[in-house]
């Protein structure tokens, strides 16, 4: 029987499914005999409905993964599962598009079509009267080949011949503009196109090239915004609270395939990056450096090792993972994951009475929003977090330890002092989503282009997603700001450029 993930045809996924399914159960019965005799042997009493429980809560992992949706999201008001008494929304409207230049085509009738169909008489212009109406369409991008002609000037005396300048190069003497070498690289570290893509497309149109005149140009790209890539890095860790997580990453060289691994530190105004062949404490600690401050993570076990080698360090941890737990187990255990959700659901609705600042905003208005916040923590998280830590120690005895809700309440409990960090310290958020979010550009493209076939290649994407995803954050045009940073640091090398620079 093929692998579940390469079927496409539904009768046939549901028949394998039937078939494993069954094959299951029978295994879970031979188990389950097979536990009850070895105990017998040793004079040991079973807990048999302890077993039952555990053998229903495996087959319906198994239901929820073959068939169940993937996603974790709730369902919200006016939501298929959720109640609304509103009538649902059908259609839509047209979206404003203020950032789109707008022209306008005059249509005129044509001189024999002028003549009244009535009265035979010719049909003159209503003055400025029209309809109109709007049409969205697409200029297609081109490529030309464009010869700068450099005037050369002289004296009279024949002593002097000065040459006028010409436009900033990539390389010296290179071919292709610094506009095309962003343009390349935004396509890739931005919309995940492989250089073989980008090469066939451009070929389309008429430019013929391959993908190592393409990765030549990234080449070039990333050492003239090696300074920014560092000032950022810089940045990033020069944040009082920061939050990092790690992804695999597959570096393809001439010794075949390698995992490695892509660690993100993101912080409220940028996201860093850097590829490292390792997982370990020692590479979370070639990343960090010399940071200090609160450091939002995930459970991983090497975070809270380097956190006690390094007391500067304030590890807390995310509740989004715990929540995502007990939405693993909810289907074996649905009243029991119901509440524990349901409470941190509620610590959600309290953040979402915090308003949500501009970057530009005073250090007033910031220093009265998280005033704020830390007095609704105090007031109506803090007795959330006592009912949910309570509910999970009386939980947690009747609970099989191997079973999804054991192993939920266990993550929780275990993780408890990062986990409630947040209701002394405001600064400190609910979760790890930021450095989530900052790496999702980084699993599209890997699953596009599979990862780099070099060390370097891996130094030039952490440096290109790193300028890329920061503008975003800062809320900057991703190609302006990394052209610009270009252009500058090419007419004076060295120079760094952060988004915050560009207007």
């Amino acid at each position: 029987m093929p692998r579940l993930e390469q079927i496409r045809d539904v009768d046939t996924l549901q028949q394998a499914a039937i078939l494993l399914e069954k094959t299951v159960i029978s295994q879970q019965h031979t188990i389950a005999r097979l536990k009850v005799e070895i105990a017998q042997l040793r004079g040991e009493g079973v807990p048999a409905q302890l077993e039952l429980d555990l053998l229903k809560e495996q087959l319906e992992a198994l239901k929820k993964k073959v068939f169940a949706p993937s996603s974790e999201k709730r369902p919200q008001d006016g939501e298929p599962g959720a109640p609304s008494a509103r009538e649902p929304r059908r259609g839509h409207g047209p979206k404003a598009q203020p950032l789109l230049p707008v022209s306008t085509v005059t249509h005129t009738l044509p001189e024999d079509e002028r003549t009244c169909p009535v009265c035979q008489g010719r049909l003159e212009p209503m003055g400025e009267q029209s309809e109109d109406s709007e049409e969205i369409t697409v200029i297609e991008a081109s490529y030309q080949v464009v010869t700068h002609r450099r005037q050369k000037y002289r004296c009279s005396c024949n002593a002097s011949v000065v040459t006028a300048p010409g436009p900033v190069k990539l390389t010296p003497g290179g071919r292709y503009s610094p506009e095309f070498a962003v343009h390349v690289a935004e396509a890739k570290y931005l919309d995940h196109l492989p250089l073989e893509r980008q090469a066939r497309a451009m070929g389309r149109k008429g430019l013929d090239t391959d993908a190592q005149t393409l990765w030549d140009q990234l080449m070039a790209l990333a050492k003239h915004l090696t300074p920014t890539y560092e000032a950022l890095c810089e940045q990033v860790l020069g944040s009082d609270v920061v939050f990092m997580d790690e992804t695999h990453w597959r570096l393809m060289d001439g010794d075949g395939s390698h995992r490695w691994w892509t660690w993100c530190v993101a912080s409220d105004e940028a996201a860093a990056y850097w590829i490292r062949g390792q997982r370990s404490k020692d590479a979370a600690v070639d990343v960090l450096g010399a940071f200090e401050g609160v450091l939002m993570s995930d459970g991983y076990a090497v975070y809270e090792a380097l956190a006690r080698g390094a007391p500067g360090i304030r590890p807390v941890h995310c509740w989004a993972h715990v929540r995502r737990k007990f939405i693993e187990a909810e289907s074996p255990f649905p009243e029991e994951c119901r509440k524990a959700i349901d409470w941190i659901g509620e610590l959600y609705e309290v953040e979402r009475e915090v308003p949500k600042l501009p970057r530009d905003a005073p250090e007033k208005a910031r220093t009265e929003a998280l005033a704020l916040r830390a007095r609704l923590r105090d007031e109506r998280s803090r007795p959330i977090i006592e009912a949910l830590r309570s509910w999970a120690y009386e939980t947690k005895p009747a609970t099989l330890p191997q079973s999804s809700l054991g192993k939920a309440i266990e993550y929780m409990l275990s993780l408890w002092q990062g986990l409630t960090v947040f209701l002394t310290d405001a600064r400190v958020p609910l979760d790890n989503n930021a450095a989530e979010r900052a790496l999702r550009g980084v699993v599209v493209g890997r699953k596009n282009h599979y990862g780099s076939h070099s060390k370097r290649g891996a130094e030039v994407a952490a440096i290109l997603y790193t300028l890329f995803e920061s503008a975003k954050l800062a809320g900057v045009d991703p190609h302006r700001y990394v052209l610009e940073a270009t252009r500058r640091a090419i007419a004076s090398p060295g120079t760094a450029t952060l988004p915050q620079n560009v207007t």
